[in-house]
């Protein structure tokens, strides 16, 4: 961790300090960080730790546990392919198979360009339409393999 980042998360942290008598925040503390910073580093989990008086051990279990907190960078894009029942049935494993393929990138990985970072989830709520992918914030239905790929490309 270069000094200059360290400085940016120190300043950072210092919103997050408990008041006297108050039990920390862990989340809202490693949410803003990920926000600033784009992940949790490892080397931040010390730091962070020290800042809202808990232990490394605390820190590290909410990092882990929420699977929208990320200890590794992410790709400029974020691709999650809906794997529930519905959009399951239309065939989203074999497009999010497709998908990887394609790109070169497996489940949870980002791409070597660091463009797209491959995900799942269980229900994007359109389940009428599926199969369901959502990039970054927009949710597209009924995507099959060449609508996918007309998707990304607008988004380079």
């Amino acid at each position: 961790m270069t000094e200059r980042v360290r400085g940016a998360l120190t300043v950072l942290l210092s919103a997050h300090r408990p008041e006297p008598g108050r039990r920390a925040h862990i989340l809202s503390a490693l949410l803003a960080v990920q926000e600033a910073f784009g992940y949790v580093q490892a080397e931040a989990v010390p730091l962070i730790a020290d800042a809202l008086a808990v232990t490394e051990a605390d820190v590290a279990g909410v990092l882990s546990y929420y699977p929208d907190l990320y200890s590794v960078p992410r790709g400029r894009h974020v691709v999650r392919v809906c794997l529930g029942e519905a959009c399951v049935a239309n065939r989203s494993a074999a497009l999010l198979e497709s998908l990887c393929h394609d790109v070169g990138a497996g489940l949870g990985q980002t791409t070597s360009d660091g463009r797209l970072t491959i995900e799942r989830v269980y229900c994007l709520g359109n389940c009428a339409v599926g199969p369901t992918v959502m990039v970054d914030e927009q949710i597209y239905g009924r995507v099959g393999p060449e609508e996918l790929h007309t998707i990304l490309q607008s988004h380079p």
